[in-house]
Formats: C-alpha cells, sequence, structure tokens
C-alpha cells in the first residue's frame, strides 16, 4: 500500500473489554505492520471496571485512562485529541471489528479517493450482527441521514471508520456516547468532504452485553442528527 511517509493513527475506544481487548490490540499491530504505515494505536479506557486496562497496557500501546465514565463519544475525542497522525482510524475493542479488514477500509483514503470512509455491515446486502431492535434503530437513522446530506449510505453507526486529518480538523464534535458516529457522518458531509463506505464482516459479541440503550441512545442519536445538520 502506498503511504507517502504518511502517520496513521488508531484509536479504540475501551470499556469493560477485558475479554477481548489484548487480542484485537495484537491483531491490528500485526496487520499495520504489513500495510507499511508508521502508525500508533491509542487505547482510551472509559474508566473499565475489569482488567481491560492492565491487559491493553501490556501491549506496547498508548493506554489513556479516563477518571470518569462518560461513554464512547467521549473517548473518542479524548483519542482523537491525543491522535497525531495524517490519518486517523477508529475500531471497537468489542471484537465485532476484524482488524485484519483494516486495509480495506485505508485504501480509498491512501490513493486519495475518500477523505471519510465507513466500514459498512449492510453494504452488499449485509446483515450485520445487532439485535433486530437495533438494527432497525440503525436503518431508521441511516434513511433520515440519507435524506438530509443526499448520499446512498448503507451503515451510518459503524464504528469503523477511516478519514484524514482535515476531516478532523473541520468539526467540532460534541458528542459524549453513541451518537458521535452520527454526528461524524453529518458534519462530514456538511463540509463536502467526500465519503465513501466499504462492505465489513461484523461478528456478534459473544460476551456481556452491549452498552446501547435502543431508547435513550436512539433519542440522542436522533436529536445529535439534526444538531449535526443544522449547526454544521
Amino acid at each position: 500500500m502506498q503511504t507517502g511517509g504518511k502517520l496513521l493513527s488508531i484509536v479504540v475506544p475501551m470499556f469493560n473489554e477485558e475479554p477481548t481487548v489484548g487480542d484485537i490490540i495484537r491483531r491490528l499491530k500485526a496487520v499495520l505492520e504489513a500495510t507499511g504505515f508508521r502508525f500508533e494505536v491509542i487505547v482510551v479506557d472509559d474508566f473499565s471496571r475489569d482488567h481491560s486496562v492492565m491487559i491493553a497496557g501490556k501491549e506496547s500501546v498508548k493506554v489513556v485512562g479516563l477518571k470518569h465514565h462518560f461513554g464512547k463519544g467521549n473517548a473518542l475525542r479524548v483519542g482523537f485529541a491525543e491522535a497525531r497522525g495524517d490519518i486517523i482510524a477508529t475500531i471497537d475493542s468489542d471484537g465485532s471489528h476484524l482488524p485484519e479488514e483494516l486495509p480495506l477500509l485505508l485504501r480509498p483514503v491512501a490513493r486519495g479517493k475518500a477523505d471519510f470512509v465507513i466500514g459498512s455491515r449492510f453494504l452488499d446486502n449485509g446483515e450485520g450482527t445487532s439485535k433486530n431492535i437495533n438494527q432497525a434503530g440503525n436503518r431508521l437513522f441511516t434513511a433520515l441521514i440519507r435524506i438530509l446530506i443526499v448520499n446512498p449510505i448503507s451503515d451510518s453507526q459503524s464504528g469503523y471508520r477511516v478519514m484524514t486529518r482535515q476531516v478532523l480538523q473541520n468539526m467540532r464534535l460534541k458528542s459524549v456516547g453513541y451518537e458521535i458516529e452520527s454526528e461524524m457522518l453529518v458534519k462530514t458531509a456538511r463540509k463536502h468532504f467526500r465519503i465513501r463506505e466499504v462492505p465489513i464482516t461484523s461478528k456478534q459479541r459473544t460476551y456481556g452485553r452491549s452498552g446501547v440503550d435502543p431508547l435513550v441512545d436512539g433519542c440522542k442519536i436522533l436529536l445529535s442528527i439534526l444538531s449535526a445538520y443544522v449547526r454544521s
């Protein structure tokens, strides 16, 4: 892959992911070394109550520990502030995203074909892996965003993303929770950056439970979409 000597920052938000985070980091590093990019991995711990921080700390990556549990959006914003890369990627730490597919998201940005790339669980008739109620919410929010930004996206809530530093520098993020994905997408589109999707494989969480509350987080996502559109 043509890297142009650019630095790639990977931001990994984490909250109680003891069973998976070590494996995700090791696989990420192996994939990144194969790409030829200079890279940094930044794990942002959202005040985990298990051994996630200890496990991540053994993997020779930067671990930023937060003193309170605020939410995924806050963790990502902290990670973005720490990132020094020309290109920034985000990946979940629960094992639902495959590190081995990161080059698929990187390629359009590295080739100058896109500024913001989303790994879609639903592109090419994919079905995703989330519960039916979450899938329905995702499709509803995606449909609304498609209308607002006039872009045929298929997965507005995916947390597997790659973007240029210019994209981040041209938006002021405010989200604290899961609504950050919608806020970022709408604001990126409103700034007329080039957005692309690539199909990814999404694995179902095999332990614990998702922190997403369909009702509470759904309302936050809806408000975030409208606010980002109006205020961008």
